[in-house]
């Protein structure tokens, strides 16, 4: 599981107990994220994509469902287009089939450009409550604001300019895994056109859109969010279950 832009492992925590207990469920803290290791450089999304087969080397995985969401939704198409014999199957929640040509973000990018050496912790509430678009508790604000205050400034600059430079669609055009959109249809980021193009460019996706969800499902939509995770893995899991008994 990868999270979004200044997030933690922490953003999953809604979804993974509601998630089967025989799955192994790891949900990762991304390079300059949280308590992760922060280099001042490499930030790029083939850097943040190469980690993923590094931790699976690391924990002894041969493959892997990856399940992005936002920034972790890039990075995981970057990593199953690089690594296919790696990647089982590819879930993206909010994500995007363009940076460069969506205002918001470009915006985002532009403001980040700007930071000076210290985060503040005004503009990244506001950040993290511009995501959502269903009621949530203040507690939960600060909570998602505070794992997002552990980024320093050079990460929140690394990832604009990664975002800036990456090409979500070239990246869908080489996956070979089978793939399912999450997406809120009150996402105030990444637009319905974007899953739409993305839908085309990726092999056999299906998209799920959960009415009255921003750009944060997993946190808005938490067990709507579990189902269709369980949904998808069973059926990539299927036909080897299916072998299996045979």
């Amino acid at each position: 599981m990868l999270h979004g832009y200044s997030d933690t492992h922490r953003s999953f925590d809604l979804v993974r107990p509601l998630l089967p207990r025989a799955w192994r469920v790891i949900a990762v803290t991304q390079r300059g994220h949280g308590h992760s290791d922060k280099p001042y450089s490499d930030y790029a999304m083939g850097d943040f994509a190469g980690d993923v087969p590094a931790l699976l080397d690391a924990l002894e995985i041969e493959r892997a469902v990856i399940v992005g969401h936002s920034l972790g939704a890039a990075v995981a198409l970057r990593a199953a287009a690089d690594y296919p014999e790696r990647v089982a199957g590819l879930a993206l929640i909010g994500g995007f089939a363009d940076f460069r040509g969506n205002a918001g973000v470009v915006e985002l990018c532009d403001l980040v450009g700007r930071f000076g050496e210290q985060i503040d912790p005004v503009f990244v509430r506001s950040f993290q409550a511009s995501t959502i678009a269903a009621a949530m508790s203040q507690a939960f604000i600060e909570f998602v604001s505070n794992e997002s205050m552990r980024c320093p400034t050079r990460a929140w600059k690394g990832v604009a300019q990664a975002l800036m430079e990456c090409d979500p669609l070239g990246d869908a055009a080489r996956v070979k895994a089978p793939s399912m959109l999450i997406w809120g249809d009150k996402d105030g980021f990444a637009p319905r056109a974007d899953q739409y193009a993305l839908r085309r460019a990726l092999p056999a996706a299906r998209l799920v859109t959960l009415s009255g969800a921003g750009h944060a499902p997993l946190w808005e939509r938490t067990a709507d969010t579990a189902a269709c995770l369980r949904a998808f893995v069973t059926d990539i899991d299927e036909p080897r279950l299916v072998a299996d008994a045979i």
